[in-house]
């Protein structure tokens, strides 16, 4: 087993120790030159480290000061050593510096920084990106982000400000946290039963974040939650990893309503697009306008999977002029949490002037 070099911070050339075993002798550089028979300059290069100590200098120290003539030699080699080293380093360091500069053209490193993915060295934060990022090399990411930016793999937003290199940094840590994510294979056939089981841990509204993740893996589907990035309004994330779908929240928003369609928007795609088209990325913006028709039919799907045609038509029926007496009659008659059905009512029903003390917070 071979054992690494210590790099030392500086090369130490031998002139230095030569300086030192002068002056602790009370010797003269001058009384030395003449006693080596070596002009005074040629001395002092040597002790200045201009020179270096040859084999034959070093045979007349060992005569003049008593010392082995190995030890200079070992001492010259060493300097050698860790000055051709050194440069080496310095060499790294500044193609390291250029990468970097590339990298920060692409990537999204501030975000990466911030929350604790990059920081270490620039050695290991280039390869981190790359890791994220499933590339080889540098021409490898610039690729990738060619490619995306060429193609609008997300619904767009005419309010919100985005940045694209943010938007795909974001998805592509989405997927470089899901492949680290092994469970059991996915079964479709489980979704209905799945979907209840949400409902209940929504109704509940107690520690969903990670009730939520835990019952989608014990279906065979990856929650992750990322964080948020500067200039990529994501509300969720839904694509296929392995043999298991994926969901990525930012959790933008702290409320149960807001949570709870996400979760069955990005399942709505999973069970109407990816079933039969896994190589299929939708990534969803805050407030995107103009949706198409994979994010209607996924908004359809979470709508009424949160409250069906029939229980919709009831409230309507039955329960209007609606407050919150009447909404947490309907909200236990079917088990939906009131805030879900306060924010429904809000969206279809322009009910945003209600006065309700329904908590609408994310437990």
């Amino acid at each position: 087993m071979t054992t690494k070099a210590i790099l030392p911070f500086d090369a130490t050339h031998p002139g230095t120790l030569l300086l030192e075993e002068i002056k602790a002798r009370g010797i003269k550089q001058r009384e030395l030159a003449i006693e080596l028979g070596v002009l005074p300059t040629f001395l002092n290069e040597i002790i200045k480290g201009k020179r270096a100590i040859t084999a034959d200098f070093a045979i007349l120290l060992e005569e003049a000061l008593e010392t082995p003539a190995e030890f200079w030699m070992r001492f010259q080699s060493q300097y050698d050593i860790d000055k051709a080293r050194l440069k080496e380093k310095n060499v790294r360091k500044i193609e390291l510096l250029e990468t970097w500069n590339i990298v920060k053209e692409y990537v999204p490193v501030k975000s990466f920084k911030k929350h604790g993915y990059i920081g270490t060295s620039l050695e290991e934060d280039i390869s981190t990106i790359k890791d994220i990022y499933q590339v080889n090399s540098i021409d490898g990411l610039i690729n990738t982000v060619a490619q995306h930016q060429a193609v609008a793999f997300y619904r767009k937003s005419d309010k919100l400000q985005i940045e694209k290199n943010n938007m795909l940094g974001w998805s592509k840590l989405a997927e470089y946290e899901a492949s680290k994510i092994e469970l059991a294979e996915f079964d479709f056939d489980t979704i209905d039963t799945l979907k209840k089981e949400l409902q209940i841990i929504f109704f509940e509204n107690k520690n969903v974040r990670n009730r939520t993740q835990s019952k989608l893996k014990e279906y065979g589907i990856k929650l992750v939650y990322i964080p948020r990035f500067e200039k990529a309004p994501v509300d969720g994330f839904s694509f296929w990893s392995g043999d298991n779908p994926v969901i990525a929240l930012t959790l933008r928003h702290n409320r149960i309503d807001n949570f709870a369609f996400n979760i069955f928007h990005e399942l709505g795609h999973i069970d109407l697009h990816l079933r039969e088209e896994k190589e299929r990325r939708f990534l969803d913006i805050v407030g995107a306008k103009n949706a198409d028709k994979y994010e209607q039919q996924a908004d359809n799907y979470a709508q009424k999977t949160l409250i069906s045609e029939n229980q919709w038509v009831d409230l309507v029926n039955n329960y209007i002029p609606l407050n919150d007496i009447r909404i947490y009659e309907f909200a236990n008659k079917y088990g939906i949490n009131p805030a879900i059905i306060l924010g429904r009512a809000c969206y279809e029903m322009n009910y945003y002037a209600i006065k309700s003390n329904i908590d609408k917070k994310l437990n």
